[in-house]
Parts: C-alpha cells; sequence; structure tokens
C-alpha cells in the first residue's frame, strides 16, 4: 500500500519506540559533549536507514516525528581526539584522552508516522530489521512496538506535545531549534532545517492545518523530508 499525496486525509504507518538511555550530541559545538533536549531528524533518519538496511534503500521519504523524556543527567566520560593523521595520542601526551562531560535523557519515547512510500514494505521492514535500532550512541538500544497503520486528518484540534514541528508548518509554540536534518555518507555536508520542539511541557492544542495533521489520537504530526543532504 502506499500512502495518500497531499489529500485531505493521508495514510501512515505510526511506529512507537522507548529507549531508557538515549543521548544526542549537539553538532554545533566543537570539542564538548553538549546534548540536545530532542531527537535530531537525522538520527531518526539513520534508524530508519537501519530498518531497511541501508541509505540507498531510503528512497524519497516523508515522516512526522514526535519525542519526549523523562529526565536528563550528566555522566563523565572519557574523551579520545584524533590527530590529523587518524591516530590517537596516548595519555599524558598534547592532545591525549581527556574527561569530559556527557549529557544524557532517560526513559526516551519516540513516535515516527512515515507518511509517504510503500507502507506495506515499510511495516514488514520494521518489524525485523536489518541492523539494530539504536538512539545515539551504538549502547543506546531501542524498544521498538508494533507498528499501525492510521488516517490521519486535518482542520481539527490536535495535541502539540512532543511534535518536532518545522518553523511555519503550523501555529505552533515553544523552542526553536536548528536540527541536522541529514548527514552525507562522507559527513562532508549537512541539510539543516529550524523546527519548534516543546516536548518538555506537553498538552497545548494546536489546528491542524496547512502541512500539518491529526492522527486519531489527536496527535499533531508534521511532516519532514527525509532526502539525502
Amino acid at each position: 500500500m502506499t500512502a495518500a499525496g497531499p489529500g485531505p486525509e493521508p495514510l501512515a504507518l505510526r511506529w512507537r519506540l522507548h529507549a531508557p538511555v538515549a543521548s544526542f550530541r549537539n553538532p554545533l559545538f566543537a570539542g564538548v559533549q553538549v546534548g540536545l533536549p530532542v531527537v535530531p531528524p537525522s538520527t531518526v533518519r539513520g534508524l530508519l536507514a537501519a530498518v531497511a538496511g541501508g541509505w540507498a534503500q531510503l528512497g524519497s521519504l516523508m515522516v512526522g516525528i514526535a519525542f519526549t523524556a523523562a529526565g536528563r543527567g550528566i555522566d563523565l566520560e572519557t574523551f579520545h581526539p584524533l590527530l590529523a593523521n587518524g591516530r590517537r595520542p596516548p595519555p599524558g601526551k598534547t592532545g591525549g584522552p581527556k574527561p569530559l562531560d556527557r549529557e544524557f535523557l532517560v526513559g526516551a519515547d519516540l513516535t515516527v508516522w512515515i507518511l509517504a512510500g510503500d507502507l506495506d514494505r515499510w511495516a514488514a521492514a520494521v518489524r525485523r530489521p536489518v541492523w539494530p535500532l539504536r538512539l545515539g550512541r551504538s549502547q543506546d538500544l531501542v524498544h521498538p512496538s508494533r507498528p499501525q497503520l492510521v488516517r490521519l486528518s486535518r482542520g481539527r484540534d490536535a495535541v502539540q506535545g512532543g511534535a518536532l514541528v518545522p518553523s511555519g508548518a503550523a501555529a505552533a509554540s515553544g523552542r526553536l531549534y536548528r536540527l541536522p536534518v541529514a548527514v552525507s555518507v562522507d559527513r562532508r555536508l549537512a541539510r539543516w532545517g529550524d523546527f519548534v520542539w516543546d516536548g518538555e511541557s506537553g498538552g497545548r492544542t494546536v489546528l491542524a492545518s496547512g502541512g500539518a495533521y491529526a492522527d486519531p489520537d489527536g496527535n499533531l504530526v508534521c511532516p519532514i523530508g527525509m532526502d539525502a543532504a
């Protein structure tokens, strides 16, 4: 089954995931481990690439994203810088390993609505991912739920909650974040976007109009393009 286009009531595959611990480094800061409070779209894109078996299998994809976390913390880790030649300096030498604070999130809940593409293929893929599913670091495994096929609608009230809203896509309020949407395989190029997110305060109601939708449970869904950088 293929999702409908820009009609009033497209179908979407809704997929919910939970991670006990997750962390997303803010790429706007170099040399420090500043964490983001919300998952960037590029991480979701990587998650879907792991599901499908590679970047080439993503195709042209539109998704909605909602994210919340129950809390946050800071731990201390050893940071190992790399020299220009790719080697690691030994301990005690200039540029060698050093301790850094790392911000992390606990009780992370992610909902992804896949709005475009072959939904039957994606429904089968998320049930049997090709690669392990993570949110952030390699050790931050996620627990996925069974996907659901839902019909979205426009023109009714929806709860903003933890929805990631592209700037100007809906009358959402919250803090504005500059987030990576896609990063090239060689990491030389990145595509960025401005998003409004207010997942830490929750139940504000907005009108699902323009480019936004409401799902059957009344959650706000705002499509985000997952095309390559």
